[in-house]
């Protein structure tokens, strides 16, 4: 059993969402419920719980404030779920950050899917150094993420973003190629991805395939076309997405 704690300032969404987890998971057991920064740590420190769920605004701070405080006493060892509205830059820095987050108000299917990452990443010792990404992009307030976290079987790792080379569809999973690192399996879609990367240089060429443009190496016209990139991977390139990757090839 996974024991976990409810930290928000709205009595209701507490009740909703412990009750949302009783009837579709027999894997939680809540085990404590907190308002504010104040009484959120204080629970944090007496129950140590797998698992936090965490709201952003509270009435005498933020989530990322309690975070703040347990890095400044230590290690944090918890797996945090944030729930928030769709605010694009928190959202933003969470995908970055490789953690998760349910969105107001609270989709069973959603919480479902969270419940069993969190399951599978608890049975594998995990090290939390996302959170310290995550706080490290909060406290710049930056838009423009340098790293990356990607979740794999065996662990979190950190990344430059800027060392990833391509990226490839997988079914629902993503691998993705990286300067002088083995390729990284993902159970995420490309889609989720694209959007997260397009913005720092990258560019959906084919159904299966998202590339760094700073890796390519050659575009070639013959066999339908495709692309080499720097680590000598032939990369098809869809019909439909030759004439604006040839734009931007120009502006290279």
């Amino acid at each position: 059993m996974i024991t976990a704690i409810l930290i928000d300032d709205d009595k209701h969404l507490r009740k909703g969402l412990k009750a949302l987890l009783e009837r579709y998971t027999n894997d939680i057991a809540i085990i404590g419920e907190a308002e504010s920064v104040k009484t959120g740590i204080a629970a944090i420190e007496k129950l140590r719980p797998q698992v936090i769920f965490l709201d952003i605004h509270l009435n005498d701070g933020t989530g990322f404030d309690i975070l703040e405080k347990l890095k400044e006493k230590g290690k944090i060892n918890a797996h945090i779920v944030f729930i928030t509205a769709h605010e694009q830059y928190a959202v933003k820095a969470f995908k970055f950050s490789a953690l998760d987050f349910i969105l107001k108000p609270v989709d069973p299917e959603e919480l479902q899917n969270t419940i069993e990452r969190i399951k599978q990443v608890a049975s594998k010792n995990p090290s939390f150094d996302n959170i310290d990404l995550l706080l490290e992009n909060i406290r710049k307030k930056v838009d423009n993420f340098k790293r990356i976290a990607l979740s794999t079987s065996d662990g979190v790792h950190l990344f430059e973003v800027a060392d990833i080379i391509r990226c490839e569809a997988k079914v629902n999973y993503t691998q993705f190629y990286i300067k002088n690192h083995k390729p990284v399996l993902i159970s995420r879609t490309l889609k989720e991805y694209e959007e997260l990367l397009t913005e720092h240089g990258f560019e959906r060429i084919h159904q299966s395939h998202l590339i760094n443009l700073s890796y390519l190496k050659s575009y070639i016209k013959n066999d339908g076309g495709y692309v080499i990139m720097a680590d000598n991977s032939n990369i098809p390139i869809a019909q439909s997405k030759k004439e604006k990757l040839q734009e931007l090839i120009r502006t290279l």
